[in-house]
Parts: C-alpha cells; sequence; structure tokens
C-alpha cells in the first residue's frame, strides 16, 4: 500500500469510531454538523474541466476502498450509514464535493433504510447497486452548508 492509500486507511480508521459514537449520542444532524466545520470551503461550481473529474473519480475510488478495508480489518460493525459519513468526510476533506443519500424501502413488511454517496447524480461505492432498490428521499444531505458557520 502507497503513502497515500495508507494515510486515508489511517484516517478512515480513526473516523469511523467517532461517526458511531456521535451518531449514538448525537443523532445524524449533528453528527453532519460536526464533520462539517472540519472540511474545507469546496466552490461550487457547474463546469469542470475533464482533468479535474478524472484525478477526482482516481481519488474517490481509492478513498471508497480505504474506507472498505478500514471497515474490513478494523471497524467491522460500521452500518451504511457509519460508512457514507466517512466516505463523505475524507471526500470532502480532498475537495471532492458529494452528497449523502438515504432511501426506505419496505420489504417483508419491515421498514429498512439504506445510505450511499452520490456525485453528480452517480451513486459512489455501490458496487452492486444496491441503492437502486431503496426509494431515495428528494432532498439529498450536501456536502457544504449554505448557511454561515
Amino acid at each position: 500500500m502507497d503513502a497515500d492509500a495508507r494515510g486515508i486507511f489511517l484516517r478512515a480508521t480513526a473516523v469511523l469510531p467517532v461517526i458511531f459514537i456521535s451518531l449514538k449520542m448525537r443523532g445524524f444532524g449533528a453528527t453532519q454538523k460536526f464533520l462539517l466545520r472540519s472540511l474545507p470551503i469546496v466552490p461550487q461550481t457547474s463546469q469542470q474541466d475533464s482533468i479535474h473529474v478524472v484525478d477526482d473519480r482516481k481519488r474517490a475510488e481509492l478513498t471508497s476502498r480505504m474506507v472498505n478495508a478500514a471497515i474490513g480489518h478494523v471497524w467491522r460493525a460500521s452500518t451504511c450509514l457509519e460508512k457514507s459519513l466517512a466516505l463523505w468526510w475524507l471526500l470532502g476533506r480532498q475537495g471532492i464535493a458529494c452528497e449523502v443519500r438515504i432511501g426506505a424501502r419496505k420489504q417483508g413488511g419491515k421498514f429498512e433504510a439504506h445510505a450511499w454517496l452520490e456525485r453528480d447524480g452517480v451513486a459512489i461505492n455501490e458496487p452492486q447497486q444496491e441503492h437502486r432498490h431503496y426509494a431515495a428521499f428528494d432532498a439529498a444531505f450536501p456536502l457544504q452548508s449554505s448557511e454561515p458557520s
């Protein structure tokens, strides 16, 4: 594992338990605000040049793999929401904007929910397209707040 991947892996192993505890103690909204405070301000642009898009995609794929590795080797009990928030935060720290999406379904008489990330309408870290089995809430949870902090 190269130094860049190792650094992302170590940050993922550090942030996953923080997210777990924060979600249990403070809930989703407070956890997202807490994580948001440590993100750089990323300008919202409608046009990006293709070099940055390719670089961002590669960074997102690497970061996703490292979050999965951290979950597989260190923090096995992670939920899809914890995983999505960790990936959202790690990508945000790299200046890669994405949105946390949450969907729901009723299966076998049971309510189920799922969380994933989207960038430009495309799901990140959903190789089996699991999110397609859930009705996504109309509003995404953006990477950045429009309110000044």
